[in-house]
């Protein structure tokens, strides 16, 4: 018997059945845009950058195969693969706990009706937004040592205000603040998740005498357990992609202290002109991120809670 599948909107216009291949075909006809750009944009230079990074590439020179050379090299023999990778994992480890925090709590205090916050929503979220060569322009003058309004503030309450760009010790801290100047996009993300918790589950916790506290913690955090999940994910993946804020503010400096991976990729590619080296630690990075997201999703399966699922 043929399977059959009645679309609502379509059915209650026209009483037409849609069946399922033809539901798929209709599919496969909307996602055919980004299909072909896929294929044509991304998926030859992705198979491109598999092949280079096992040849010995200079631009100006034809690539010379050299097999799992460029792997040895960056594992054995490149200081600053492991020093831009020590880079990369202390900045993940701080700004995606800490702006996963930050964010909930600003979503939480922006999930209020009262007039007016739309408005400080668009605030929040403006940084998003904006040029990130412009972000880290505007992060230079605040973190300046001498002028700089942090370090002014600092002084105000009797504290010194550290080197934070130029000194070796406080520029991966910096650049971990700065990221927070950024959460807006995790704070909507969770802000439509807190929206679509049931009001009916805290009218319920309420008659069982649950209190504030009581109601987040076995209501609140629960359902919102898929966000946390993906903004964890989309955090962790982007973090690891950190380049603009070191490649203008710092430069990978002071003494390589912001040498993150992708500008060390970056500058063997473009400033040493290593494609195949570079295109290496790309599929590295690649495995890294790989891993890193399958052990996420294995141990999600503790603490995630789909609300209807088995």
């Amino acid at each position: 018997m043929e399977s059959k599948l009645t679309v609502p909107s379509a059915g209650a216009a026209t009483g037409r059945p849609f069946r399922i291949a033809e539901q798929t075909l209709w599919g496969y006809i909307f996602i055919g845009p980004w299909l072909i750009g896929f294929v044509i944009f991304a998926l030859g230079p992705i198979i491109a950058s598999f092949a280079l990074s096992f040849t010995r590439y200079e631009l100006i020179t034809a690539p010379q195969w050299i097999g799992l050379g460029n792997y040895a090299t960056l594992l054995s023999g490149d200081r600053l693969f492991w020093l831009s990778l020590y880079n990369t994992v202390y900045y993940t480890v701080l700004s995606v706990p800490l702006g996963l925090i930050v964010a909930f709590l600003l979503a939480m205090l922006l999930n209020r009706r009262q007039p007016g916050i739309g408005v400080y929503r668009t605030l929040f979220y403006l940084p998003v937004v904006s040029s990130g060569v412009a972000i880290s322009l505007l992060w230079i003058w605040l973190l300046n040592p001498q002028f700089g309004m942090v370090n002014y503030l600092l002084r105000l309450v009797g504290l010194p205000g550290p080197g934070w760009l130029v000194d070796g010790a406080w520029a991966k801290p910096a650049l971990v603040l700065m990221s927070m100047w950024s959460v807006g996009g995790t704070v909507v993300v969770f802000l439509a998740g807190l929206q679509g918790v049931p009001r009916t589950l805290y009218e319920a916790a309420a008659l069982d005498g649950a209190n504030g506290w009581a109601r987040f913690r076995h209501v609140t955090m629960p359902m919102m357990s898929p966000v946390i999940f993906f903004n964890l994910i989309i955090g962790m993946i982007g973090s690891f992609q950190v380049f603009t804020q070191a490649y203008i503010m710092t430069g990978g400096g002071p003494q390589n202290a912001t040498l993150f991976y992708v500008l060390h990729l970056f500058k063997q590619g473009f400033g040493l002109f290593r494609m195949g080296y570079a295109a290496a630690l790309a599929w590295i990075l690649f495995l890294i991120i790989l891993v890193l997201t399958i052990v996420q999703m294995t141990l999600a399966r503790r603490w995630v809670y789909y609300a209807g699922g088995e």
